[in-house]
């Protein structure tokens, strides 16, 4: 990488390198990412998720599919996911086509997280109304009574997302706002990554 602008030609080696430059100055969650969804309803929705784990394939990340995005990626499977990492001064953005991933892969991820994590997928109708804290404390207590140990199975509306990219944009602040933006993008899933560069 050049001293003035972004240069690579792996959109995936490039996130790669940047995501373990974050994980060495960012305070906390340097993999956290917002998730823009739009559903069916033309009403666009944007939240902060975890990236968990990406590859050539995509970049995946974990939810409730009867969450709201999780509704609103059935009815139109795109997204826009964006990684700010202020410290470094950097972004990217990845637009793409969403699918969900395989359930042996979501059970080996659900297996890795920490028990009380796994009950609350369970205790929770995420995105639902919620009368009070005490109606998640019960749910949770009950599933802490129906899983008394570390073997807790993955629910079936628990899963995860694959974002399978079409466009990368990297982009850098530099001095007066001229700032340096890489694109990489391909016309299909399985063409060549293309490189162009936007002004600032």
């Amino acid at each position: 990488m050049s001293s003035t602008t972004v240069s690579d030609t792996d959109p995936f080696r490039l996130l790669t390198d940047w995501l373990a430059e974050a994980k060495r100055t960012e305070i906390a969650d340097a993999n956290a990412m917002t998730l823009a969804t739009c559903g069916a309803d033309g009403q666009p929705d944007a939240r902060i998720v975890l990236l968990k784990s990406h590859d050539e394939q995509g970049l995946v990340f974990y939810t409730n599919y009867e969450s709201r995005k999780g509704q609103e990626l059935a009815e139109n499977p795109r997204a826009c996911l964006n990684f700010h990492w202020k410290t470094l001064q950097r972004q990217v953005r990845v637009l793409g086509r969403v699918e969900k991933v395989d359930p042996v892969e979501a059970d080996g991820y659900f297996a890795s997280r920490p028990r009380i994590s796994k009950l609350g997928a369970w205790a929770s109708d995420q995105s639902r109304p919620l009368a009070e804290r005490s109606v998640l404390e019960a749910r949770l207590a009950e599933a802490e009574a129906r899983f008394p140990d570390n073997n807790v199975s993955r629910p079936p509306h628990w899963s995860g997302f694959r974002v399978v990219p079409l466009r990368f944009e990297f982009w850098r602040e530099m001095p007066y706002r001229l700032h340096d933006r890489l694109i990489l993008s391909r016309a299909s899933e399985t063409g060549a990554w293309e490189t162009s560069r936007l002004f600032p």
